[in-house]
């Protein structure tokens, strides 16, 4: 079992290699929340994630025969990065497992830092399956993402500077997937003062540890797409399940719609881009999935690695959910004039219009008329709604 003590030996052998990250107070989030909300910004660690903890204390932790054939690695991206820096650093090859659906910028960063990328399986566990192979065929020393004492150390350092910086916390909200870091981080923070709360967080489709922990036994499950492509882990760790179980007091969950409003409202509130995995901690807070009030509440942002190509998508996705974006069409005469009423309309109606589209010829649409498909910024889903209300008081039929 990890001691306490192999967490600050950890903790000594980063000094001056990884960020001691900032822990940000929220206003805005602490209104929401009714909580005091301070966000841990690991999103802002090297390699934009913690991940890099545990992989430098597992491969600095390494004899030199241990190493003598590289390392090998299976990650969805940010633990990825994490052993391709450490490794860099160290002066060690390594070659890292990633699914094939993984998000381009991860896999690419990943390379630059000087690993070898090989694409294998459509999720992680295939691609840790592979890798455990190839860790077999080749005598590479292993580093596992999550089930790993020297990593489950690595990242329990994130709670030993939680304590550092906030000494009265009460509450520490933390994103769960193979369970290293909830693991690490409840560890430290329950032996040096039991008192605070320890909550994990999963997305909803994919809450392999909250299974776990009702079944009592380490269960694999079947999971659905998510954006929080990095907690989406089928099957916790053994050696994770069994301080998960002493140490953490429950396991929530929160859905897409709710990752995909807290993305967007960090990225617009605190000016930080964060991918849902790394989000879904103060999601949980924002729509009160945990039952506390008036706390001082730490939520982990775990992780910062999003796709440029994603970030539109999840902009309007954000927008969307909100109630701030929405797309519908309408049936409208097609005579002149009629879309200079129908835009004097939307312009009373405090909407922005953001595109638009006038078809003429379609199985649907009759004789003399045309369908019109708006993209309208909005305020709110009362906004919306107000704006459906008054046109269909004025004799447009809405086609959504």
């Amino acid at each position: 079992m990890i001691l306490l003590n192999d967490i600050y030996s950890a903790q000594e052998k980063m000094q001056g290699m990884i960020h001691k990250t900032p822990l940000d107070y929220s206003k805005t989030f602490s209104s929401i929340a009714k909580n005091e909300i301070y966000l841990k910004l690991e999103n802002l660690q090297k390699t934009g994630s913690f991940k890099v903890r545990g992989s430098f204390n597992k491969m600095s932790s390494l004899k030199k025969e241990e190493i003598s054939k590289g390392v090998i690695a299976a990650s969805a991206g940010n633990h990825a990065q994490g052993v391709a820096f450490s490794s860099h650093l160290l002066n060690i090859p390594c070659t890292i497992v990633m699914p094939k659906g993984a998000p381009l910028s991860k896999i690419q960063a990943t390379r630059h830092y000087g690993a070898e990328v090989e694409l294998y399986g459509s999720v992680f566990d295939e691609a840790l399956d592979y890798a455990l192979e190839l860790k077999d065929k080749t005598g590479a020393a292993f580093v596992h993402p999550f089930d790993d004492h020297l990593v489950i150390a690595g990242q329990g350092t994130v709670g030993l500077e939680i304590l550092d910086q906030l000494p009265e916390v009460e509450v520490v909200v933390c994103p769960v997937g193979g369970g290293g870091l909830i693991a690490g981080l409840a560890l430290a923070i329950k032996e040096m003062k039991p008192s605070v709360k320890i909550y994990g967080v999963e997305a909803l489709a994919c809450p392999s540890m909250k299974q776990s922990l009702h079944e009592n036994k380490v269960v694999s499950i079947n999971s659905m797409p998510t954006m929080a492509d990095g907690i989406a882990v089928k099957k916790p760790g053994e050696l994770t399940f069994q301080i998960v179980q002493k140490y953490v007091d429950e396991i929530f969950c929160v859905d897409e719609m709710e990752i995909a409003r807290t993305m967007l409202m960090i990225l617009e509130r605190n000016k930080l881009l964060v991918e849902g995995s790394g989000a879904s901690s103060l999601a949980s807070l924002l729509y009160q999935k945990i039952p506390i009030e008036g706390k001082k509440a730490v939520a982990v942002i775990s992780g910062g690695n999003v796709d440029v190509s994603f970030i539109s998508r999840i902009i309007e996705r954000g927008m969307v959910e909100a109630g701030r974006f929405v797309h519908f069409g309408l049936s409208l005469k097609d005579k002149p004039g009629e879309l200079e009423k129908l835009l004097g309309i939307i312009t009373l109606l405090e909407a922005n219009v953001l595109n638009l589209s006038l078809e003429h010829m379609g199985e649907k649409i009759y004789p003399g008329y045309a369908v019109l498909q708006l993209s309208l910024e909005t305020k709110n889903h009362t906004h919306v709604e107000h704006i459906f209300k008054e046109l269909i008081n004025k004799g447009y039929e809405i086609i959504q």
